[in-house]
């Protein structure tokens, strides 16, 4: 079973829906793995870059993207 993906990047609301933290930490969360990553300010993070990040299963996280 495939799961269709709607989008690549991941954003601090989706965030804050899979880890039940808030805005804020989600949003620095973020930050973190982009700094671990060393991305630029204006790029994204991918879901696959956040799953490998925090350890979750891409199949457990996708669900959770709204949009």
């Amino acid at each position: 079973m495939r799961l269709e993906q709607k989008r690549v990047c991941i954003y601090p609301k989706d965030v804050q829906r899979i880890t039940g933290k808030s805005y804020r930490t989600a949003r620095l969360l973020l930050l973190s793995i982009k700094k671990h990553l060393n991305k630029q300010e204006h790029q994204f993070i991918t879901i696959e870059e956040f799953c490998t990040y925090t350890g979750l299963k891409i199949e457990l996280v996708l669900p959770l993207i709204v949009g």
